[in-house]
């Protein structure tokens, strides 16, 4: 197997140990709060400390990667990342598991940033839309198979495993990386911008503890403000250092790159539909058409196939139509599939539900490709550490987003309807909130030059 497809490989494995856990640790989290006699909701601050950990070390990682080598990071973060679940595994109160995922926030936010970066340093440039497209599968796969092995471990054996079995991935991980990826280091790195890092770190901690706590009946509707408030504060405190430093942790004139801005703004917007549907969609069948979370689980598996079967069209589509074709028209065509989702009832067919997410698994992973790829079509060498790390920023903010404006949206709904339980009516209008949105990444991609980011596929000009 050749090199570009072995090193996009091992940093998916990565990937898909991250992506896994946190769908797996959210089916369990009922069997957890029982053993660890806690209320459901406290335990969901499992969820949120490890979010709020990502958010505040994820700029970092960039930093890191050139000051100690990407190889060195990358390593490291995986080991980080086993050790947190090994210790979640041995926790036997809120308070311990909370810290330990705080720890495995700390190797998530290096894994994945450091992982692209090492991706876009050693693929060729006309093989960076095919290793991208390796990337993304995990991507998808952790989120879907999530929820039916959480199940499994729960039912038949015991919550601890759910974490113990990132032991022996983490491992391999840790080898492999050894083995096969390249020792790559940076010259004259600048000095760490520690007062960015701290400014950077509450706005968007912040900012995604207050998203990811919005209609989860965590806090009450102005304290959720006031936390995404204080945030925006901070985080406009740092826009202002930025212009003035020399060296700053988010380097936010990248944005006048046009390729750049494109997959920043446009896969924010994009994005947002994806935070939202494993919010909504698991809730669907579950509160509203009476599912179990294993049955639920595989119901939504199937679109994993759409997304293996991209990895291998990714590269010709795109070389077929370009980036700007392929980014507009796609976006339309995922947001359809994903609208469909609102037109399902009790009454809708199994298999045609599974069609439904199998088609729409494949546009949605093309259009994913498509993004990571053209973020770094015109990024010089020596800012793109940087710029892994700013889109990062962007994919946990855009997730975040999704999930508080599915929640706000099922809410409205909800208390329109006269408040209760959620009811399968509910769910259509959060679903068309977040197919609108997402649909408003066209006027950004529609801005993007007819021949942006040729070079990536060998595309030759037409017209």
């Amino acid at each position: 197997m050749s090199g570009f497809v072995v090193t996009p490989l091992i940093i998916a494995t990565a990937l898909f140990m991250e992506q896994l856990d946190g769908t797996v640790l959210a089916t369990a989290l009922p069997a957890m709060s029982a053993d660890l006699h806690e209320d459901p909701v406290a335990l969901k601050l499992a969820l949120t400390s490890y979010l709020l950990s990502l958010a505040v070390f994820i700029p970092l990682s960039g930093w890191a990667a050139d000051r100690f080598g990407a190889r060195r990071v990358f390593r490291a973060a995986i080991a980080v990342f086993t050790i947190g679940s090994i210790l979640c595994g041995f926790s036997g109160s809120l308070a311990t598991i909370v810290a330990a995922r705080v720890v495995q926030g700390l190797g998530g936010a290096m894994m994945v940033p450091v992982g692209r970066l090492v991706i876009l340093r050693t693929a060729p440039r006309h093989e960076l839309v095919r290793a991208m497209a390796w990337l993304t599968i995990p991507a998808l796969i952790g989120p879907l198979i999530g929820p039916p092995l959480g199940g499994f471990i729960v039912t038949y054996f015991e919550w601890r495993y759910i974490f113990w079995i990132n032991v022996p991935i983490g491992l391999l991980g840790a080898a492999l990386t050894t083995r096969f990826i390249p020792d790559l280091h940076e010259e004259n790195v600048p000095p760490l911008d520690v007062k960015g890092a701290i400014l950077s770190g509450i706005g968007l901690s912040f900012i995604v503890f207050g998203f990811t706590i919005a209609g989860r009946g965590f806090a009450p509707t102005p304290v959720v403000a006031l936390i995404v408030a204080t945030g925006a504060v901070a985080i406009f405190a740092y826009l202002s250092h930025a212009r003035r430093a020399a060296h700053p942790i988010i380097d936010v004139t990248l944005l006048r790159i046009p390729t750049f801005r494109a997959a920043i703004i446009g896969g924010y917007l994009f994005r947002i539909g994806l935070g939202a549907t494993p919010f909504l969609l698991p809730l669907l069948l579950q509160v509203g058409f009476g599912l179990s979370a294993y049955e639920s689980g595989l119901l939504t598996f199937v679109s994993t196939a759409g997304a293996i079967v991209m990895k291998t069209t990714a590269q010709p589509i795109l070389k077929r139509l370009g980036f700007r074709r392929v980014l507009v028209g796609n976006a339309l065509i995922s947001c359809a599939f994903l609208l469909g989702n609102a037109y399902f009832t009790q009454a809708t067919p199994h298999l045609l539900m599974m069609a439904v997410l199998l088609v729409g698994g494949f546009f949605r992973s093309l259009q994913f490709t498509a993004l990571n790829a053209i973020a770094y079509a015109d990024i010089p060498a020596a800012s793109m550490s940087n710029a892994t790390s700013f889109a990062a920023v962007g994919q946990q903010l855009s997730l975040s987003t999704g999930v508080a404006i599915g929640a706000a949206a099922l809410e409205a709904t909800r208390a329109l309807h006269g408040g209760g339980a959620l009811q399968a009516d509910d769910f259509a209008p959060a679903f068309f909130v977040v197919a609108a949105i997402s649909a408003l990444s066209v006027f950004t991609f529609w801005r993007l030059a007819p021949n942006a980011a040729d070079e990536l596929t060998g595309r030759k000009a037409t017209g």
